[in-house]
């Protein structure tokens, strides 16, 4: 699973390098987060096509995809994430896998591994490369039927989990789907419906992508924000 991360990097630069524009509701300069939660605000990229080309956009979702279905927006604390072997078939997430894709940027993420003593010890994950991390995520709108109609939609979204590589040393059987800047188009296009064509790029990533070191305890309480988050132990 992935329950925590953090995005440090500012809008304006995630903006530049996954080539988007940013929506007119992001700060460019939007404070860094070292300890981001479900339900909280995030950034994901979208894509439209326009005159035949693909256009991307940083916009600000919540964390938790809260389907257009549901009858309150709770249902998104528990669907922060997506297991990518049932992502193309789970009422919660079918639609969104067919016309709602983005990619959530991130610098790093947090997994918890059980050690002897019975404790569990956090270590945060990062690309070995240094560039941003691109989780493979899926997007919803939702409204609430018996509200206003003027009261704003939630906009929100969801990570997609696999089976863990290599590099994750055991510490946890799963890890979120990290696409490569050569699958961005593909995992962006609304215009691709093709679901083997999607679910092939719903997969571990090769040994050697992302690394990792132990971080202290202080990272367990959502209260803690800071960049001493990160420092390993």
């Amino acid at each position: 699973m992935c329950g925590r991360f953090a995005l440090i990097t500012p809008p304006v630069r995630l903006a530049r390098y996954f080539q988007a524009t940013l929506d007119d509701d992001i700060d460019p300069e939007k404070r860094p987060s070292w300890n981001v939660a479900p339900t909280t605000q995030v950034l994901a990229v979208t894509a439209r096509r326009d005159d035949g080309e693909l256009k991307r956009t940083l916009s600000p979702f919540r964390w938790g995809l809260v389907p257009s279905w549901a009858k309150d927006p709770t249902a998104g604390s528990r669907l922060f994430n997506a297991r990518g072997e049932t992502v193309a078939t789970k009422p919660s997430f079918r639609a969104a896998f067919k016309a709602r894709r983005v990619i959530v940027p991130a610098d790093g993420f947090y997994e918890w591994h059980k050690v002897s003593s019975g404790s569990k010890q956090p270590h945060y994950f990062t690309r070995a490369d240094g560039e941003p991390l691109a989780f493979a995520g899926l997007s919803e709108w939702w409204r609430d039927k018996n509200g206003p109609d003027d009261a704003p939609a939630i906009r929100s979204c969801t990570i997609i989990t696999t089976a863990a590589s290599q590099d994750m040393d055991g510490i946890h059987d799963r890890m979120p789907v990290i696409l490569g800047p050569d699958t961005f188009d593909v995992w962006l296009d609304p215009d691709i419906e093709e679901t083997s064509e999607l679910t092939s790029l719903v997969r571990s990533t090769p040994a050697g992508t992302i690394v990792h070191h132990a971080v202290g305890q202080r990272v367990g309480s959502v209260r803690n924000n800071d960049a001493e988050l990160i420092e390993p132990v």
